[in-house]
């Protein structure tokens, strides 16, 4: 008996420490102020914003990718409302792009490339509504690419394609200690064990899109 508790224990510690919605040490950081006017925006959910913040920054032709949420219909939502999975809203990445060298088709490939797209309501260890897969269009051209997207990959998968197609309304910027967390914040065990993995992961089967120069 006395094992099967220590088991449980060990999991549930496991499942804290490789948690997005873990305590998170809120190191007042912030990312350099830049006009991103110029670029084209894409705007993207697919588990832990850190994670995802983390896999676009490191693709050609993506100047800024901004934590953030969107969704729901609570106005300025914090962190602990939106991990409270009440609000509607999921963590987001706002994506800032050059498209005469990254196009938004691509985009749609670096976000299947780096998650599993069939896993309902969360990415790896994060679970729950804030965690879910949406792909927030702006235009019809957008909508059309996405879906035509979901289509061709779904053959590949016997389970249907988590992944929701949404109209974009607002996208709310994210505490400022979130911003660029997993440089500022390498050595937390949600990082080490969940967030570099997942990024490495896409990069070694997309190395064509890799910024040269970036770190991870």
């Amino acid at each position: 008996m006395k094992k099967i508790q220590y088991l449980f224990f060990f999991l549930f510690i496991t499942a804290v420490l490789l948690s997005c919605a873990q305590s998170t040490p809120k190191t007042e950081t912030k990312k350099e102020q830049k006009d991103l006017s110029k670029y084209s925006q894409a705007t993207f959910s697919s588990g832990c914003f850190w994670c995802m913040e983390g896999v676009y920054e490191s693709v050609k032709g993506v100047e800024e990718a901004v934590s953030g949420y969107a969704g729901g219909k609570e106005p300025n939502p914090t962190y602990e409302q939106v991990g409270s999975h009440t609000t509607g809203h999921a963590e987001t990445v706002q994506v800032y792009y050059d498209s005469s060298v990254v196009s938004y088709p691509t985009l749609l490939k670096v976000y299947f490339g780096s998650q599993d797209p069939t896993q309902v309501n969360g990415q790896g260890p994060d679970k729950g509504e804030s965690y879910r897969s949406i792909i927030f269009y702006r235009n019809l051209t957008e909508k059309t690419e996405a879906e035509k997207y979901i289509a061709e990959i779904q053959k590949k998968y016997d389970k249907p394609i988590a992944a929701q197609v949404a109209p974009f309304e607002k996208f709310w910027k994210a505490e400022d200690y979130h911003q660029d967390y997993i440089q500022h914040n390498p050595d937390v065990p949600y990082v080490k064990m969940e967030s570099i993995p997942r990024i490495k992961r896409f990069q070694k089967q997309y190395p064509e899109l890799i910024k040269p120069d970036h770190k991870f």
